[in-house]
């Protein structure tokens, strides 16, 4: 297995222009060997769970063997883990999480993105050129339901010949230069999104696993796993205008990182770990904090006052001061493990209550109406928006 082909078959999103070069100034890799991870014990127990959870028959077959009723799965002895550097979002879905690439930006491009905190970054459908129009116009609509703005796209011609609608704004050269760091070759077709960085991973992440399904690249018995580590530990808020936990304010930040907690907070990797399975997260975790002094600290850059960590959080400040030994766990989403054991295309056809797109329960008929000595009970009132009253 290779980082390039993981999950879908379409290679992951590369920065314009240096991928491998930029790649590797990122300090992002994909390795097996997971004994040197921090939380290494926690990751190998989360495996051994897995192998046993993710054993298909009856019981009394052997998980390990596969003796007996049933058939076990064929899961993979190396799992492979992505280490994300620090300008990749921490979060959201998880195409995301293969988005590493180069931070390189033709001088044409640049300006309009970076100003921004955004990027240019693209895929290469191999042998997609010969999609009509009509179908890459169905793609630039699709990226745009993740807050995309477009999507620019070059077909290279069967003989070589380059075909885009962004032609005019380059000239044949530099259109040939992306070509080339994209390795384009005769019947490609190269995406490319320049936005926020956000909205660029999630619009590639997304098109590229729709992509997969055009193309049926996927194959439905195939278990690619992922432990993705080294979450940043925070991010600005550009809102609220100061830091916000990306897992949560108690995880544990990497030791080596202690010391940047003042200087370059941005830059603190976290003790935190997910497990990903074909591109969906199957469960979570973190090491947490267990020393009075970081915790206090981590509460000062997320903007709370001493009065205020303590009302809010004194009850955990105060068993600090008794010794906490270190811990941390990993959790599981048992219904999603089991919608991709039985191939289910979506995760309401294996859980009691699914509800749809509304948020609405189609057996309960959930939500309802609730009367109001309910509501006073709860001390809840209802307020009508003026969307409601014109209605």
């Amino acid at each position: 297995m290779n980082s390039d082909q993981f999950e879908t078959g379409i290679p992951a999103p590369q920065g314009l222009y240096d991928f491998e070069q930029e790649r590797d100034a990122c300090g992002v890799g994909l390795v097996a060997d997971l004994k040197n991870e921090p939380s290494h014990k926690i990751i190998e127990m989360g495996i051994t769970v897995l192998k046993r959870l993710m054993h298909r028959g009856a019981v009394g077959s052997d998980p390990d063997t596969g003796d007996g009723a049933g058939i076990l799965l064929a899961l993979p002895d190396e799992f492979f883990r992505l280490v994300l550097p620090n300008k990749l979002p921490a979060r959201g879905k998880y195409g995301v999480a293969m988005m590493f690439g180069g931070c390189g930006h033709e001088e044409e491009l640049e300006a309009a993105v970076t100003e921004n905190g955004g990027s240019v970054r693209a895929i290469n459908a191999k042998g997609c050129g010969s999609f009509p129009r009509k179908k890459i116009d169905s793609l630039v609509e699709f990226v745009k339901t993740y807050k995309a703005k477009g999507l620019a796209w070059i077909v290279v011609n069967a003989d070589g010949t380059i075909k885009s609608q962004i032609a005019k704004f380059f000239t044949p050269e530099k259109l040939q230069e992306i070509v080339d760091a994209m390795d384009g070759q005769p019947g490609d077709l190269i995406l490319i999104c320049a936005d926020k960085d956000k909205v660029v991973f999630d619009s590639l992440g997304a098109l590229r696993v729709e992509l997969s399904k055009m193309l049926e690249l996927t194959k439905p018995d195939d278990f690619a796993f992922l432990w993705i580590t080294e979450f940043p530990m925070l991010e600005w808020d550009e809102e609220e205008n100061r830091y916000v936990a990306v897992h949560h304010p108690f995880t544990a930040p990497m030791d080596e990182d202690l010391e940047l907690i003042d200087t370059n907070p941005g830059a603190v990797r976290a003790k935190a770990y997910d497990i990903v399975l074909n591109g969906y997260e199957l469960g979570g975790g973190s090491i947490r904090i267990h020393r009075r002094d970081i915790q206090k600290k981590m509460f000062e850059l997320l903007g709370f006052s001493d009065e205020d960590a303590q009302e809010r959080f004194g009850f955990l400040l105060d068993a600090f001061k008794y010794g906490v030994p270190p811990h941390g766990g990993l959790a599981f989403g048992l219904d999603r493990i089991i919608m991709l054991m039985s191939n289910a295309p979506s995760i309401r056809d294996v859980i009691a209550f699914p509800k749809v797109k509304d948020a609405s329960c189609p057996m309960t008929d959930a939500p309802g109406v609730v009367d109001e000595k309910q509501l006073d009970e709860l001390g809840i009132a209802i307020k009508e928006t003026e969307e409601a009253t014109e209605e």
